[in-house]
């Protein structure tokens, strides 16, 4: 069972530091430098400014400017420390990438930082090696989680939410911000004792499942275990967590594209053969329709194809589920069925010879969450080739962690991110 207690947030004040829209950004590593400097332009009390630090010539060290800066915000009156916990419902409206307009409904907590197992955490996909390091040397400075992990849980009744609607029905938010994907972000803050007792109790069965922040949760991990000793703060790490049934949860596909697979290579003959061999081949009417409808029931594993010499968009449909119970005799049937794990094991580990490390490092392979930044990539021959993913049910999900496996990573594409900026988790007393 996972185990979720409210927190005493560090937070901002309004009052001092000024509107939440100027303070807050997407999580760090969604952030280029044009980006950060953007933000920090915004304001001087802007998040990246601690969760993306750069050194300064009096504060070379990056972390160490970051642990100055939260200090000195809490000093002016624009970082406050609360003394009563509270979990903090967050809504956001927003419009995904297939157009449709949805309300995303969670809430923020410490969660109690566990090895991942069966009842407890589990990640869903694998992660490439990221900067935890980084990660991990910014919590020791800061001693405080600035940006919260998005897990997910199972709640059929709805009792979690129901506890917490009542405040966020009856009580202005704490802090309202929009994206600059126009999605719009609200905080409430929720104090009532038998609200939080009736949260902390829905969540105790369920089994945390992680949908975005593996690193940061692994970072959390390592930090706990380095500090050791005792029961406190370091101990728990902030995450917002939704249920699986929440109406506004969606996942959508990141495509891949791969280069070095150049026409008339050996490689590309490679490809083509094995796509011969492994897939029943249709021509599709335009390239709008390369991303596949979500796999439902007994259908094929299929994604789109197309390179960027012929352009010409095709739909792959695996031939037999053989193919990939031989390819991925190791796996469970749940991962053996997942469009990107037959990807990965058939076309860029068997045909075009791609090692794991090779995957891992993306090197000749890249991503896009973005229908149209793929083909512009093609378009530019940026890339050789790009394979379009359907977007994932989240009972596919569901099914793969259950069986104990994490996915090929960049499976999923869990859409709005949580912002970084609406609140931190202290760790320490």
């Amino acid at each position: 069972m996972a185990e979720i207690l409210p927190l005493t947030a560090l937070h901002y004040d309004a009052a001092v530091a000024g509107d939440y829209d100027a303070l807050v950004s997407p999580p760090y590593d969604v952030i280029d430098d044009e980006q950060r400097a953007a933000l920090a332009a915004r304001s001087p009390y802007n998040v990246v400014g601690i969760d993306l630090p750069q050194g300064t010539q009096e504060t070379p060290d990056p972390y160490a400017r970051a642990a100055e800066l939260l200090r000195a915000w809490q000093a002016d009156g624009a970082v406050t420390h609360d003394d009563v916990p509270a979990i903090w419902p967050l809504q956001q409206e927003f419009v995904g990438p297939d157009g449709r307009r949805r309300t995303r409904s969670g809430f923020l907590c410490r969660v109690r930082v566990e090895s991942y197992g069966a009842g407890r955490i589990r990640p869903h996909e694998r992660t490439h090696p990221g900067p935890k390091q980084d990660r991990l040397d910014l919590t020791r400075a800061t001693r405080a989680n600035l940006s919260p992990i998005f897990s997910l849980f199972s709640d059929p009744g709805n009792t979690a939410w129901s506890a917490l609607q009542p405040h966020v029905r009856t009580s202005a938010p704490f802090a309202t911000t929009t994206d600059e994907d126009g999605t719009v972000n609200r905080l409430w803050r929720v104090t009532d004792p038998n609200a939080l007792e009736t949260v902390v109790e829905a969540v105790a069965p369920a089994e945390l499942l992680i949908a975005d922040g593996h690193h940061r949760y692994e970072t959390a991990r390592a930090y706990a275990d380095e500090v050791g000793g005792g029961d406190g703060p370091h101990r728990w790490v902030l995450m917002c967590l939704v249920a699986l049934e929440d109406p506004g949860l969606t996942v959508f596909p990141t495509h891949r594209l791969v280069s070095g697979v150049e026409s008339g290579s050996g490689q590309q003959d490679a490809l083509d053969r094995v796509i011969r061999e492994q897939f029943d081949v249709t021509e599709l009417p335009d390239r709008g329709s390369l991303v596949p409808e979500p796999r439902r029931g007994d259908e094929r594993v299929q994604f789109g194809y197309m390179d960027a010499v012929g352009q010409v968009p095709f739909m792959l449909a695996l031939k037999e589920d053989s193919i990939a119970e031989q390819l991925l005799s190791d796996r469970s049937e749940a991962y053996q069925q997942l469009d990107t794990a037959v990807l990965e094991a058939v076309i860029l580990k068997h045909a075009l010879g791609m090692s794991d490390e090779q995957i891992d490092h993306r090197d000749g392979l890249d991503y896009a969450r973005d229908f149209d930044e793929a083909l512009d990539l093609l378009d530019s021959e940026e890339a050789d080739a790009g394979f379009f993913m359907a977007p994932m049910p989240i009972e596919q999900v569901q099914e793969v962690a259950e069986a104990g496996e994490s996915m090929p990573p960049k499976s999923t594409f869990f859409y709005p991110k949580v912002p970084t900026g609406l609140l931190f988790n202290p760790l320490f007393e």
